[in-house]
């Protein structure tokens, strides 16, 4: 089995640019992306179960994986909340997956966000791993537009073996994440 255009562009291309960028003495220093967690809470579930369904059924087209119900931890009389209550879905992607959705949330998806500007490159978690959230799920070309009945966004996380911040944000931004320029982000 062939490897993932973009697993291939990080063995052949990435590794050899980051040696060289932060002075690594062996390519098995070079960070490299480990998992892609998509993760969506819906807080309509409470009261509405097919909402959840929904959004198991969506995670499941976007990623072509099974999604995992999440629930909660606590019970919260304020909301209706009762502990093991199922309140969200969340997808973990490793290997091949995880490398053909990056590719094709990076050159299909975020094109598709309306007036995007790039990625806010304020995500980082001090680890070398970034969060990000998408407001809408219909960004994804795998969504029919015509059978959305419910608009719903979510938290996508890349978990790095980087050690930190600028070691990960060199990493996304090789494999074409399209960060918005550190001049913007201040000036804005």
């Amino acid at each position: 089995m062939a490897l993932a255009r973009l697993h291939q562009v990080f063995k052949d291309d990435l590794v050899p640019k980051l040696m060289e960028e932060f002075e690594y003495k062996n390519q098995m220093e070079a960070p490299k992306l480990t998992k892609i967690v998509l993760n969506v809470g819906a807080g309509d579930a409470i009261t509405d179960r097919k909402a959840l369904e929904t959004i198991q059924e969506n995670l499941g087209l976007i990623t072509g994986q099974h999604a995992v119900l999440t629930t909660a931890k606590q019970s919260i009389s304020n909301f209706k909340l009762r502990e093991g209550m199922a309140i969200g879905a969340k997808v973990t992607l490793r290997g091949r997956v995880m490398y053909e959705f990056l590719d094709r949330f990076i050159n299909l998806t975020l094109p598709r966000t309306r007036d995007f500007q790039g990625v806010p490159d304020k995500g980082f978690d001090g680890r070398g791993n970034y969060n990000m959230g998408v407001k809408e799920h219909t960004i994804f070309p795998e969504i029919d537009v015509d059978k959305v009945d419910k608009v719903h966004g979510m938290d996508i996380t890349f978990v790095t073996t980087a050690q930190t911040d600028s070691e990960a944000y060199a990493l996304l931004s090789h494999f074409g994440m399209p960060f918005r320029n550190r001049t913007q982000t201040q000036t804005a």
